[in-house]
Parts: structure tokens; sequence; C-alpha cells
């Protein structure tokens, strides 16, 4: 079920690049990248279009904003080959991902409300009293160090570790999240987040920033199909 690209009306790639700002030499790359149907040409070897290219154009672009330009490009692609299937899953796996991408936003929120305050100045504390305090045995705060998912420093006189408050709050924060079910390597980057903004407080406007990221997202998502069907439901060959 190819579609008909025999229509009437002939359009130039400027006439493509021109709705959206581009050049003519990227509507020629996205054409050769197979994003868009292989185009007819002159007897004189000119490119010509027609609405159906300006249509698989348009769904392009709304798919990047929503699943990035790679997936975007193998969903263009597939189409192109015929492949709907595999089109249809490169999206399900697509959505999918930002559904896991908001339940470890709710999982980080959720993590967050339970930690409780560390007083500066009482925030040193050993090993000993901070497993007992979060109900673990000292060998995990080792292992989340060997991760390095929590930093104590080391006496100097007695090699001991030492766990500031920023510490301590690492700490909690990886035994909420991993009560949550994360495994360590995905807690990491999520300790980094908290410590490169500089604790909890400044960490909950990056919060809000990131839902209104998946948000955003997932409402191009919606723009992006509308715009895909459309390109699907163009004139086909009989």
């Amino acid at each position: 079920m190819r579609r008909n690209l025999q229509g009437r009306e002939r359009l130039r790639p400027v006439d493509l690049a021109r709705e959206h700002g581009l050049s003519t030499q990227a509507v020629r790359n996205y054409e050769a990248a197979g994003i868009l149907p292989a185009a007819a040409r002159t007897p004189h070897g000119y490119r010509t279009y027609t609405p159906l290219h300006a249509q698989a154009l348009r769904a392009f672009l709304a798919l990047v904003r929503g699943h990035g330009h790679s997936t975007a490009t193998s969903i263009m692609q597939a189409v192109n080959r015929d492949d709907t299937e595999d089109a249809f899953r490169l999206i399900d796996e697509s959505h999918a991902q930002l559904l896991d991408d908001r339940r470890t936003l709710r999982a980080v929120e959720a993590a967050l409300r339970d930690l409780e305050p560390v007083p500066e100045e009482r925030g040193e504390t050993f090993v000993g009293p901070l497993s007992r305090k979060l109900g673990i045995r000292p060998a995990t705060l080792r292992k989340w160090e060997r991760a390095g998912l929590v930093l104590p420093r080391r006496d100097p006189q007695t090699g001991y570790r030492v766990y500031g408050s920023a510490d301590v709050r690492d700490a909690q924060l990886v035994h909420q999240l991993r009560r949550g079910g994360y495994l360590l390597e995905q807690i990491a980057p999520l300790v980094a987040q908290v410590r490169s903004a500089g604790g909890v407080a400044p960490l909950e406007s990056a919060l809000r920033d990131w839902q209104a990221r998946l948000s955003g997202r997932g409402r191009a998502m919606l723009a992006g199909a509308a715009a895909l069907d459309a390109y699907l439901s163009g004139p086909r060959a009989d």
C-alpha cells in the first residue's frame, strides 16, 4: 500500500523548506535519510515533491518534539518502507519511557518528602549510628559508598568514616529510593542532581521544571501522533 505520489500539485524543495524555516539542503537530507519518500525527478534531474511530502515533513518535525530526533527518524523510516508495525512499536517504546520517567519523578518526590532535616551543627555522625537510624547494616552504607552514592570523609587520626549533614541527606535519599525498588545505578543520577542543586530545597524548583518537561513531552507526543495519522491517512496507490 504505497502512497500515491502522482498528484497534480508539484512542489520544489524550497516550498517545503520555507514553511518550517529550513534550508533546501535540510529537505534533501531528510529525503536521503528516508524521512521523506523518494522524490520524483524532472527530465533535467530536479526534485519535485507533492503535498504528501509536505505532510511527511510536518509529521517528522512534530514527532521530533515529543520523541526526539533519533526516534522520530526511525518512525518515519519505518512508515516510508511500509512497516507501520515497527513504527507503532517505536512509538509505544517512547511512551513507555515517558511513563517510566513519570514514575521516577514521583519516587524522587516521595523520597524527598520523607527526608528528615539534618541540622548542620549536629549533622556529623558515624557509620554505626547512621546505619541504626536508617535500619540498615553498616555494610550496606559501605556498599553505597563504593557506588558513589554516599561520600563520607575520613577522620585523619582514626580513619573512621564521618558523615556530614549532606552525607546523611544522601543516605536517607538512597534509602527511600531503594525501598521504592530502584537499583543503585538508577539512583546515582538522582543523588548527583541533589548534590549539584546544593541540597533538597533548591531541587524542588528543578522537580517542577522536570514535571513541566514531562507534561510538554506528553503534549508533543499527542501532536506528533495527530500529524503522523494525517500522513498515514494520505492518498495511497491502489
